[in-house]
């Protein structure tokens, strides 16, 4: 079975339906039961013309579906304005469909549940699974996000903004189950990137790209966190690191800075560096400098204290944590790490254990809590 081939057809045999005049809900619904009809039968015998022979059954589907509950007369109007089979004509709705699933009235994580279903072909119970929740959970999702974009016009102005964002959540999400969700947000910004010419578009696929070559060295064999000063450069994947930065020029050139391309600089100078200790900080923090400017991010200035720390001393970059809010994300664990490189580890020890207590993910808190008991061990010493 083919599943790439299915996947990439997904978006098209959508946007064909939609146009058509079929609601976004139905249309998806009907070429879900496509796709799984075929799953069933091309295993068999592949029909010559894939894209064709999904557009025929999803149709047909729907028509089913509208019978059950339009007026006689649509329905016998449907029935009347059905196309014959054969060739479809070509035409990419992928950029469309971004929009219509990033639709600003969605949740975050309903966009992203709708985008994984629409455009990345997946499966309700493949998204459940990713997202480590019950399939009814999931559907319970997409059904209410399909509603809400349903009356919406297929051709309507999209924000890029907005789409980026839900393909950036998607990346993070990082990878579980049967489906590598950091995997999947590359390609899918991939089809994205091939469908519009914007450099924050190439700058998030740079970024996810420089991210996603580090990944063989984030964990231990064990499970447990590596930071990224401990992990083994030689075996980061350098094509990646080499397309990414390749990407990355050629947006930075375009000189329409935007902050996944700042992003994307800060990866680029961390992937650049032979080792932790010829990391160029001094640029790290001009770059964070950038970022700053552009989102007035507290987490933003949050990193930007750490790399403050590492290029002018850790008590430098003290002074940037003072003047902001302990409320913050990981606000305790700078705080550590800073008190450790400057030599405080009662301070360091404590900060380690309060980050470990805050952490969000139990990968996290085993690191902190490992951070503090070596702190704390050697300080009995």
């Amino acid at each position: 079975m083919n599943e790439a081939l299915l996947r990439s057809l997904t978006p098209s045999v959508l946007g064909i339906l939609v146009r058509r005049g079929a609601d976004f809900a139905a249309a998806e619904d009907a070429v879900q039961d496509a796709l799984v009809e075929a799953v069933r039968t091309w295993p068999d015998e592949q029909p010559r013309d894939p894209k064709g022979w999904l557009v025929t059954v999803a149709w047909r589907r729907f028509l089913d579906a509208t019978r059950a509950e339009a007026a006689r007369r649509r329905r016998e109007d449907l029935v009347d304005e059905e196309p014959a089979p054969g060739p479809v004509p070509a035409a990419d709705d992928t950029l469309q469909l971004y929009f219509l699933c990033a639709h600003p009235s969605l949740t975050p994580s309903s966009a992203v549940a709708l985008t994984l279903r629409a455009v990345g072909g997946l499966t309700t119970r493949q998204i459940a699974r990713a997202y480590l929740v019950p399939e009814a959970t999931m559907a319970q999702r997409i059904s209410r996000a399909k509603r809400t974009v349903s009356g919406v016009p297929f051709d309507r102005p999209g924000d890029v903004a907005t789409v980026l964002r839900v393909l950036y959540l998607v990346f993070n999400e990082g990878y579980s189950g049967d489906v590598d969700l950091a995997a999947e947000a590359i390609r899918l910004t991939r089809q994205l990137a091939a469908s519009i010419d914007h450099p924050e578009v190439a700058g998030l696929l740079a970024l996810m790209l420089l991210h996603h070559a580090r990944r063989a060295t984030r964990t231990a064999p064990d499970g447990s966190l590596v930071p990224l000063a401990e992990q083994d450069r030689g075996r980061w994947d350098t094509g990646a690191i080499t397309e990414g930065v390749g990407i990355l020029q050629a947006a930075l050139a375009r000189d329409r800075l935007g902050e996944f391309q700042a992003q994307a600089a800060i990866a680029a100078l961390h992937a650049d560096a032979p080792t932790a200790e010829e990391t160029d900080w001094v640029q790290i923090v001009e770059w964070y400098d950038e970022l700053a400017g552009l989102t007035d991010s507290p987490v933003v200035r949050l990193n930007r204290a750490v790399a403050v720390g590492e290029a002018d001393g850790p008590r430098a970059g003290l002074a940037e944590l003072a003047a902001l809010s302990d409320t913050l994300p990981r606000h305790a664990a700078v705080a550590a790490y800073l008190h450790e490189r400057d030599g405080d580890l009662p301070t360091a020890a404590r900060l380690y254990a309060e980050a470990a207590h805050k952490a969000p993910t139990l990968a996290e808190r085993d690191h902190l809590t490992r951070r503090a008991a070596r702190l704390n061990t050697g300080l009995r010493r």
